[in-house]
């Protein structure tokens, strides 16, 4: 019997999941997709993802393989899953990999977006994907001071005290904070991520953005290593995965695929 991988592009909103990670107790995006496709494959399916997401945070493109003996057409696989999943999450492309692929450990970047908006009126139509700031934002501090993070570093100060990594030692490649009109945009990118790490940074972002901190002190917070001294966790809403980037793999798409080859491993 051939046991095929497929690797499957899925989006969600999470606003109203317990976070990826199948639990015992409550909605997850994982349980909702395995089930889903243990529908269409006709047996248990186990996925594994790029990356976990917590309870209320996003994705746009999260990457996932699993393995299946059922031959289902790329349609089938897309379709067939996407009539059996709850309106908030949906499988946006599936394609058959080489058996030595995997979602986590063959990724080689990952992308996050932190979306606020920042205007003295609360939101209505975006509240579940922004998150609201009424005071004014200066994202070009924000921006200055997000560039101590470059590089690899210990980032134990943006580490939630629950984080199991066995290392605090990621290497942010690039981070850019920028405004159109009333929104700002938070984009981060690592070879992988603490738990909490972006809504640390973000959080500790904010007082910079509003003049109470100076440029420097996000720098100095890296420096200290220290997570009581830095800024509150930013709320869940804003945060989207936008997903991880693979060096070249036939059947991926382009969105997930490094431009130039990453020769920093």
């Amino acid at each position: 019997m051939t046991v095929l991988r497929i690797a499957l592009g899925v989006e969600y909103d999470g606003t109203d999941f317990l976070g990826w990670q199948r639990l015992s107790h409550g909605s997850t995006v994982q349980a909702a997709l395995e089930d889903a496709l243990g529908f269409v494959a006709a047996h248990r399916v186990e996925v594994t993802c790029a990356g976990r997401t917590d309870a209320g945070v996003h994705a746009r493109c999260q990457v996932v393989h699993f393995d299946s003996p059922s031959e289902r057409t790329q349609r089938a696989w897309v379709l067939g899953t996407n009539s059996q999943l709850p309106a908030a999450v949906a499988v946006r492309w599936a394609a058959p990999v080489a058996d030595t692929f995997h979602a986590r450990f063959s990724a080689r970047a990952r992308r996050y977006r932190y979306a606020i908006l920042n205007r003295p009126v609360r939101p209505a139509l975006d509240a579940r994907f922004v998150t609201w700031e009424r005071a004014p934002l200066d994202a070009a501090a924000m921006h200055d001071a997000a560039q101590a993070l470059v590089g690899e570093h210990d980032f134990s100060a943006f580490r939630t005290s629950a984080c199991q990594a066995r290392s605090p030692m990621r290497r942010v490649q690039a981070v850019t904070v920028t405004r159109e009109g009333d929104r700002l945009q938070i984009d981060i990118r690592a070879n992988a991520f603490l738990h909490h790490m972006v809504r640390n940074i973000v959080g500790s972002l904010l007082p910079v953005g509003r003049g109470e901190r100076p440029a420097a002190w996000i720098g100095e917070l890296l420096a200290g290593r220290d997570r009581n001294r830095a800024g509150p966790t930013a709320p869940a809403t804003g945060l989207c995965f936008l997903g991880p980037l693979y060096e070249e793999a036939p059947g991926l798409p382009a969105e997930v695929v490094l431009a130039t080859p990453d020769i920093h491993r």
